[in-house]
Formats: C-alpha cells, structure tokens, sequence
C-alpha cells in the first residue's frame, strides 16, 4: 500500500471533512451539569435566606392591587391597613413547598423541548433592545419587525440556543396589540424551538392565544402543551407590586402559561449597593413573586427569575459586563438552587458596542460564572451588546461557539482506567515516542474536544495568507450565509392564511 504525499494529502483532507461533519458524539452538548462554582457559603446562604424573610415578614409588598391583595391575604398574608402586605416564613415555606421543582418548556417539536430543574445549564435569549447592529454599515439603527423576524431564522441553526425570547423590539409598530401579536407570528413562524415572549397588557394575551391554538391544532390546543413562555415583572423595586404585570400573570395562569417572573433590581439604585444587602432584597422580591403564583395558582410553572442587574455608580449607567454581574448572579443561581427552584439568571449582557475584545472579555467571565454556578436558564446570553439596548446578528454566532466551550467546560473531566490510559504511556514511551495516530488518541479525538469553526487558530503566516480576518468579519459571514439559506416553514399555508385573516401581521 502506497504512503506517499498524495494518499496522506488525501488522508487529512478526509479526516477534515470528518471532523467539519456533526460528530456523532457531541463533546459539549446543552444541559450541562453546573454548580461547582459556590461564591456563597452555606452560611451565607442562610442568613441571606433569613433577612428575605425579615423583609417579607416585617417590611412586605406595597402598591398590591386589590384582587392579589385579597388572594394573598387568603393564602395567609396580613393586610397591615397601611398599604402594604406583610408575607409571613409560613406562608413563603408554604409557597415553596408546592412550588413547580422542575418542568418542560416544550418546543414545538418535541426533539427541541427542555427540561428545567436541577443543576442543568441551557443557554438562551431575552431582552428588548430597541436598536440593532446593522450587518452592512456595522453601526447601530431602531430595530424593525423585519430584524425580529431575521433574529428568529438565524438562531433556529444555532444548536447552543435553547429557547429564544424576542430579543429586540420592533420599533416600526406603535400599536401595543399589533406589536405584540406581530412579535409572538415571528416566532412561532421561524422557529420550532421553545419560546418566550412579553404582553404589554393583560387583555392582549387571550387573543394571541387563541393564534397560538391555530399553530397547536384547535381551539384549547395550546393550552395542553404550551410552547411559548410569558417573560413578566409582576414586581418592581424596591419591594412593591406592578398592577399592569400583575394582572398579566392572571390571565398567563388562565391560559396554562409558564413564567419567567423576572426580578431586575439595580444595585445601588433600586437595591442597596452593597452586595450582600442586594441579595436579600432581590430574593425577597422574587419570592414575593413566588408566593404571588401560589396564591393565584399553587405549583404553577415558575422559572425563578432572580436577575441582579449592575450600575456603574460613578455614572448611574448600566453595567451588565461587570465582574460584580458575574458573581452577583452566579450567587443568584447558587440561592435559587438552594432552595430547589428552577433558576433564571442574567448573563453575557456585554456593554461593548463593538464586536471587539471587551466584547468577548465581558460575556466570556459573567456567562461563565453563571453555569459553573448552575444557572437553569441563562437569559441575555447570545446577541445582546451594547449594554441590552442593541442586538447583534455575528454576536449571535459568536456566542453560539462560545457556549460549547462553556458546555466543554462544565462537563469537566471523565477518570476511568481506559482514559487514565497506563498501557498507551508505556506503549508510546516504549514504542514511537508520541501519541499521534494511536486509538486512544482517535477516540479522544471526537469524544473530548470540541473544534471552533469561528474561532482562528492558524498560523499568523498562514492567517495573514488568508486575509488576516478578525472574528468580527467571520461571524458577519457566517451570519450572511444562514440569513441567505435558512428559511424554515414552520407555518403551514393553512395556517397562515388563518391567521393572516384573523390578525393583523404586518
């Protein structure tokens, strides 16, 4: 048998293409366990949990609407006559104990749903940016239905996305009942993934319910299996209710909707400064959320939505890339696990406009930091720039490859006898003095690394050679390219004329 260059040209070109191919075993899949980063201790944990509880307990919920007011007070809270309803331990235990531990944010095809709970980690969108990073002049513009629709096409091929929340506004739609019809139709036509959305008021959400049970088979439909998630913030901070949001939780629970309650305190404006103290607020405030859900329904779906947000205090601008982020909501998801809750966090909201280095340095250490300490739902995590006002199509891409070595990372290390390997470091240091070309080295080679398509890792000649690329250029290519290709037809034509006919898609 010929060894020669050409049959071992042949031979690499071969194994390239094999390794371009999705291997049959993913080194780094979603779902990956978490929780080995533990910025807080047991001790911690408890006495962050016990001024929570003082706070519910002896300071409570203001501006309570007056139909959560009666529930709750029947559910065991204390109307104080003063405005404000006081949240006995019992009754937070009581909330916690019914509370959903885990449950299953179904896509529309099944192969896509997940399950949250536990330790498992999956990486998805939220946000409302009002400005997009436009592919062509690489400067910011308003966000349009259009880009929302383009948003959804591109991230159905992004595998590290686990379920996508509209990730900007479209600011070419005044009417709040069109744009939130509008933006729920991009959706459900661009992608089979789960999905979350908003509702600015509460009477917009039986109608879209009732597109949704168009799209699920018949009326009633949607609500046997819901594949679209309500993002609400039924609390504002400091420590009182939000009646608009409220009453969306209402009418979410009527319609067997599942819910990001979404806490997004500011510290050092809306909370203390002092991370410790925001904690205690944040998680009082999420619970006054929790204890909301049981009141109205007991165990509803809730993804405990703790999201602790940074302002630069020199300047009051906010500041999602920040290292006090990072461990703020790793601590977040750590107190959320603690108390056995499926955990939403908020991560990789970079302040960079640019796609440049502190770009990359930002979303890399808060992104990290949230899945080592077991977040469920990691929210903000792809395409999210300018400190959640722009939204970006190659940092889609790009925080798509960044999550795999995040998932390659949070696998960790697997010690066995075979991996451990005695017998191939005897055979090597006996035999040719180098591991290349043995089994194990093939074996490992698919089962253990991950290999980057975006990410160079040439030579400098031989980059220079290609055209000296950075990320940016690369991830607007392969941006360009999936926009150009995929246009996924998750609507048949009957259904969309359904719709169409009943709504107004724009």
């Amino acid at each position: 048998m010929t060894t020669g260059p050409r049959n071992r040209r042949s031979g690499r070109q071969a194994r390239m293409a094999l390794r371009a191919a999705k291997p049959i075993f993913d080194p780094c899949p979603p779902g990956q366990t978490g929780g080995s980063y533990r910025p807080l201790s047991d001790e911690d944990l408890g006495r962050i949990h016990a001024t929570a509880l003082r706070l519910l307990e002896e300071l409570g919920m203001g501006e309570v609407p007056p139909r959560l007011r009666d529930d709750l007070v029947a559910a065991g809270a204390v109307d104080d006559g003063a405005g404000r309803v006081l949240i006995p331990p019992a009754l937070v235990a009581q909330a916690l104990d019914r509370a959903a531990r885990s449950f299953v944010l179904h896509g529309r095809d099944p192969e896509r749903s997940i399950e949250v709970g536990g330790a498992r980690v999956y990486f998805g969108t939220g946000g409302a940016a009002v400005q997009t990073l436009d592919l062509d002049s690489g400067l910011y513009r308003p966000s349009t239905l259009a880009d929302l629709h383009d948003f959804t096409r591109l991230q159905d091929t992004l595998a590290n996305v686990s379920w996508f929340t509209r990730c900007c506004v479209a600011t070419d739609v005044p009417d709040t009942l069109d744009l939130d019809v509008n933006t729920v139709y991009a959706l459900v036509r661009n992608t089979s993934k789960p999905v979350a959305t908003s509702f600015t008021l509460a009477r917009h959400v039986a109608p879209i319910v009732e597109m949704l049970d168009i799209v699920a088979g018949g009326p009633g439909a949607f609500a046997q299996r819901p594949f679209v998630k309500a993002h609400i913030s039924p609390v504002i901070s400091p420590m009182r209710y939000g009646a608009d949001a409220v009453d969306v939780v209402y009418e979410c629970i009527r319609h067997n909707i599942p819910m990001s309650c979404i806490t997004a305190a500011q510290a050092g404006a809306t909370a203390p400064a002092t991370l410790a103290g925001f904690l205690a607020q944040s998680l009082a405030e999420t619970l006054a959320s929790l204890v909301m859900v049981h009141a109205i329904r007991p165990g509803h779906p809730m993804v405990f939505s703790n999201w602790p947000l940074v302002v630069d205090l020199r300047t009051g601008a906010f500041s999602g890339g920040s290292g006090e982020t990072a461990v703020l909501n790793a601590a977040s998801a750590q107190l959320s696990n603690w108390l056995g809750l499926p955990s939403g966090v908020a991560c990789s909201m970079t302040d960079a406009k640019a796609i440049d280095a502190q770009h990359g340095m930002e979303k890399g250490i808060t992104s990290l930091a949230a899945a080592l300490a077991g977040g469920n739902l990691i929210y903000e995590s792809s395409g999210m720039t300018a400190s959640l006002l722009g939204a970006s199509f190659e940092a889609f891409v790009l925080d798509d490859e960044m999550h795999s070595q995040t998932y390659r990372a949070l696998r960790g290390i697997e010690v066995s006898d075979e991996n451990l390997g005695f017998e191939a470091i005897c055979s090597a240091v006996l035999g040719e003095g180098h591991f290349l070309g043995t089994q194990q080295t093939f074996a490992a080679m698919e089962r253990d690394y991950f290999y980057p398509t975006l990410a160079d890792r040439d030579a400098p000649r031989t980059w220079a050679e290609k055209g000296a690329a950075d990320a940016w250029t690369r991830a607007k290519a392969q941006a360009r390219a999936i926009l150009r290709d995929h246009h996924p037809a998750y609507l048949t034509e009957a259904q969309d004329r359904e719709i169409r006919a009943r709504f107004n898609i724009l």
